[in-house]
């Protein structure tokens, strides 16, 4: 198979969007005023608390959206065992939004936080907070390469290229971006990847449900046809086990810095609640075209597909499902605006997590312990260059864990 030439035009032009929109949101930083008590950190890292209701409510919600949030979906509605029953991050991240802007929003925005930790800072000292800090770090910096896996995945399949290379690009760009900007990058971008994700993925769903080679979904909901039928439930045996992921993730995401970073960096207490009010039913609408992807899958026979047999579930390719649904169901050129919509999923959350574990450590632990008198200027210097080391270790450890997977699979 060649190289796909028309989809890599396409990701150009994607790539540049998003790097000007970044550079763009970037000349807006510069221009803030440094009002009060504001500082480095509060312009860098909480875009001087100036994020109004329409743009907290898209870089909420394409913060959480990720691409292993729409590639795991379509995963989860394929897999035999699994199905709708258990794709419930949509629900848990809704449910997070709720709870946290009922009981956290409004009290950590008008004590003026920078981070999640200051409430620790404050209660057990900057030791215990910095060590609470690393770990919290730790997370963002290995969620990177979940985040990144979707897009080396459809990629791969769809333009036929080389996974380092697909995924070192689309890194570079959201690592340049967020270290020119800081948040207010961050935000505008997540408008432009949530709004060509959201229109990406629902024009590829009618040609998906039309195809020829698959039943219809209504039919193979509740009907074994050429796999287990896609509406699922949880039987006594697993229930407990359905409950422990599910209250997992309600309660992680409350404890993600880059939920609360959103909230803090609202321009009133109001909009911190209401941002998370707002984008919870959000978040379910954008969950829809990734579960039909993978109800069509399941309502597919692969053999009569250019995939041919055995199915993606007996190949063990699963985890491919939705990039091999639009490679095989879909028009070319569909299939190319659905691999941009997924690209634009992992950049609106690989910002995101960058983001995150850079105002971590530079507030709870660089700030707070190793160079208390620090100055704005160095402040600034040492959150580029932290931004840069995050996003490069995260990005290696994606490419580390895929050479040992790869060596795996030949050894055996």
């Amino acid at each position: 198979m060649s190289v796909n030439i028309p989809g890599i035009v396409v990701m150009v032009l994607f790539y540049l969007l998003v790097l000007c929109t970044g550079i763009w949101a970037s000349r807006k930083t510069k221009q803030m005023p440094k009002n009060g008590q504001a500082n480095q950190m509060d312009i860098t890292l909480l875009a001087n608390r100036s994020i109004h209701l329409m743009v907290g409510v898209f870089t909420m919600t394409g913060t959480f959206i990720g691409g292993g949030f729409i590639v795991g979906l379509s995963e989860i509605i394929y897999t035999p065992d699994l199905g709708l029953a258990w794709a419930v991050m949509p629900i848990t991240i809704s449910l997070s939004f709720l709870i946290g802007g009922l009981f956290f929003a409004k009290t950590m925005r008008d004590k003026k936080y920078v981070t999640m930790m200051d409430p620790f800072r404050e209660k057990y000292g900057t030791v215990i907070s910095g060590v609470l800090s690393v770990a919290l770090i730790m997370a963002d910096v290995v969620w990177v390469p979940g985040t990144l896996t979707g897009l080396g995945a459809s990629m791969s399949v769809i333009l036929d290229l080389s996974y380092t290379h697909c995924i070192w690009i689309s890194a570079a760009v959201a690592i340049i971006y967020t270290l020119l900007g800081g948040l207010i990058s961050v935000a505008y971008t997540d408008i432009v990847q949530l709004t060509l994700m959201f229109f990406g993925l629902w024009i590829c769903v009618p040609f998906l449900l039309r195809n020829p080679y698959s039943a219809d979904i209504t039919t193979t909901a509740l009907n074994f046809t050429y796999q287990a039928p896609w509406v699922s439930s949880v039987d006594s045996d697993r229930m407990w086990r359905w409950i422990d992921q599910t209250l997992l993730l309600i309660l992680g995401n409350l404890a993600c810095q880059d939920y609360h970073q959103r909230i803090l960096s609202a321009s009133s207490s109001a909009t911190a609640r209401m941002v998370g009010f707002i984008a919870a039913p959000i978040v379910i609408i954008f969950a829809i075209p990734a579960v039909l992807i993978g109800a069509v899958a399941v309502s597919t026979d692969w053999n009569k597909t250019g995939y041919g047999s055995p199915s993606p579930f007996e190949r063990g390719e699963t985890s491919l499902i939705m990039p091999i649904a639009l490679q095989h169901l879909t028009p070319n050129y569909i299939s190319i605006i659905g691999i941009s919509a997924t690209t634009a999923a992992v950049m609106s959350s690989m910002d995101s997590l960058l983001l995150s574990a850079v105002s971590l450590f530079v507030t709870n632990i660089y700030k707070s312990i190793l160079r208390m008198k620090a100055s704005d200027h160095e402040i600034k210097w040492v959150i580029r260059i932290t931004v840069l080391l995050t996003g490069l270790t995260g990005t290696s450890l994606f490419l580390c864990t895929t050479y040992s997977y790869s060596y795996h699979c030949f050894v055996n």
